[in-house]
């Protein structure tokens, strides 16, 4: 791979870091959405249960049939609230599931890349090594011939 290839893909690696970026953003909202319903359906469960005390607080003393009605249909709604409420947190559970899997596969993509680009940054160095081996010793093998070389015309003018 050339540099010009490891800068492409120093640039594949960033857009990739940005999208697991905005997949933990979006688990991270995911989240917080999650706690708000859970919230939610806290507060649902409390004032339920708090109208459920009151009601048999009210019932020690005696009630007629028209708040009987009245309490079974608040009560009703209250129940219906909460339903939802639980379908709202399925609902988002679902979508951090999702979520998840999506970060997690962000980041084998994105760990993939990078065990790419070392793969082929040491695959150019260990070539660079090769090439600076083969001109070391093309150089100590002129020099060692041009020494020979030397010798011998020194031994031949001495003769």
């Amino acid at each position: 791979m050339t540099k010009q290839g490891l800068e492409t893909m120093d640039t594949v690696i960033e857009l990739a870091e940005r999208k697991r970026d905005e997949a933990l953003a979006a688990l991270s909202a995911t989240r917080r959405e999650l706690q708000a319903a859970q919230e939610q359906m806290d507060q649902l469960t409390a004032y339920a249960n708090e109208a459920q005390q009151r009601w048999q607080t009210r019932c020690a003393s005696g009630v007629d049939a028209a708040w009987l009605m009245h309490h079974r249909q608040f009560m009703a709604k209250i129940d219906h609230a909460i339903d939802f409420q639980t379908g709202v947190l399925a609902q988002k559970q679902h979508q951090i599931d999702q979520t998840q899997r999506q970060v997690h596969e962000t980041e084998r993509e994105l760990a993939t890349l990078r065990q790419y680009v070392a793969r082929q940054q040491e695959a150019i160095q260990q070539r660079l090594m090769r090439r600076e081996q083969k001109q070391t010793d093309e150089m100590a093998q002129n020099a060692h011939r041009r020494r020979a070389e030397s010798d011998s015309t020194f031994q031949s003018l001495h003769t």
